[in-house]
């Protein structure tokens, strides 16, 4: 009997899972809450490593049919100085980091998964608990009484994840929870702010602000502690005047009627010790919420799927499948992918300690500003050395099935 798979989550992690899976002839059901992937907010960003994972998928040509847009540089800004200038891509052969429309990304994988008779997507259905089978997740109950038998349930349902929950997997967090206001506003041919990203350190504020794939521009300002429900009595168009440099503060001055409302992200970064039980995986976001600096968690997620496929895919396809085969590798999926995800976890949370002591001390920000060109160069060199990990990776990864 062909073997059956459960995805619950349509997102990046969920969507290039399935389509790996239906490709190899693996009878998959993807199950998706929302009605549609045009959420307020979905990260953008595909660094160096995300887009090999695509490439080794053999879904990078899906990016020409849908919005997208490499960065051209990378540039940073202390008290309206201007500190240094990173040009993409920052080593020869590597890809640029590239800015996609998340929303048409999901529905391509789907298309692209839908073209096999063995693939099944349940869209505007939630999952409301697990099946088990003893001591062992045998599939999923979904909002309409459906029940799906499975032989491996995947859990890839984001930071929130409802499977987490229902499995009993406790989320440990391993660095405090901040808030990120998200502005969109609009662009202009001639506002000169085309694809480079901005880091933008003003007295005790920080934000960064890119024009996104579908051609806006979006500015995630960092909520210091204590912010608590100011923010919603702020003048925005003017605070984000008054912090930017002259050519940024022209651009949002004269787009201020383009602002919408921002959206409050509430950032919970954190890994769960135990990623599996028998019957069940949890990946990506699910499993190990990340920070959003450097984009890591859409990226983290391909290279999840890329491990947890060379595991699964020749257990799914034998002839003679056991249940057993499946639960005893789950613990080596979380054994090969936990380190790197421990590693760049960390090295997130050291970009965020830099600009929260930047943001905190005057006399830093002053000092950095007011260093001769000759050092800013280094400052630049140290930085790109500390992004080398968080566009590629801990280590190389190969799709091997």
């Amino acid at each position: 009997m062909m073997s059956q798979v459960v995805i619950v989550g349509a997102g990046p992690t969920g969507a290039t899972l399935a389509v790996l899976f239906a490709k190899r002839g693996i009878e998959v059901k993807l199950v998706e809450a929302s009605q549609n992937f045009h959420r307020i907010f979905r990260g953008e960003g595909l660094m160096p490593s995300g887009l090999d994972a695509l490439a080794q998928m053999g879904l990078l040509p899906i990016l020409e049919s849908i919005p997208h847009r490499a960065l051209d540089a990378w540039e940073f800004f202390i008290d309206n100085r201007f500190l240094f200038r990173a040009q993409e891509p920052f080593q020869t052969g590597e890809r640029p980091t590239t800015l996609v429309s998340q929303p048409s990304l999901l529905e391509a994988l789907i298309a692209e998964a839908s073209n096999y008779s063995n693939f099944e997507f349940i869209q505007g259905v939630t999952v409301k608990d697990l099946l088990w089978n003893e001591q062992r997740v045998g599939g999923v109950k979904l909002s309409d009484e459906r029940n799906i038998d499975a032989d491996l349930v995947i859990g890839a349902d984001g930071r929130n994840s409802l499977v987490r929950q229902r499995a009993n997997l406790p989320l440990e967090h391993y660095s405090k929870t901040f808030d990120v206001l998200w502005f969109k506003l609009a662009s202009s041919p001639d506002s000169g702010l085309k694809n480079i990203f901005y880091s933008v350190v003003s007295g005790t504020h920080a934000f960064g602000l890119f024009q996104g794939a579908e051609g806006n521009l979006q500015l995630g300002w960092s909520l210091g502690e204590g912010s608590g429900s100011d923010w919603r009595q702020v003048d925005w168009p003017a605070m984000l005047v008054s912090v930017s440099p002259p050519g940024i503060a022209e651009h949002i001055k004269q787009n201020q009627h383009t602002i919408e409302r921002p959206v409050l992200l509430s950032v919970v970064v954190g890994r769960c010790p135990r990623w599996y039980v028998p019957g069940l995986l949890l990946l990506g976001d699910a499993a190990h919420p990340m920070s959003p600096i450097r984009a890591q968690g859409i990226n983290m997620a391909l290279r999840d799927v890329i491990i947890a496929a060379n595991y699964l895919v020749p257990i799914l396809l034998s002839t003679k499948l056991q249940q057993s085969s499946i639960d005893a590798v789950l613990p080596q999926i979380q054994a090969q992918r936990e380190p790197e995800i421990v590693r760049v976890q960390r090295l997130q949370a050291q970009e965020a300690g830099q600009a929260e002591l930047l943001g905190k001390s005057a006399f830093l920000r002053w000092a950095v500003s007011k260093l001769p060109p000759v050092l800013h160069q280094i400052i630049r060199q140290s930085w790109l050395l500390r992004q080398i990990q968080l566009r590629q990776g801990i280590k190389p990864l190969e799709l091997t099935v």
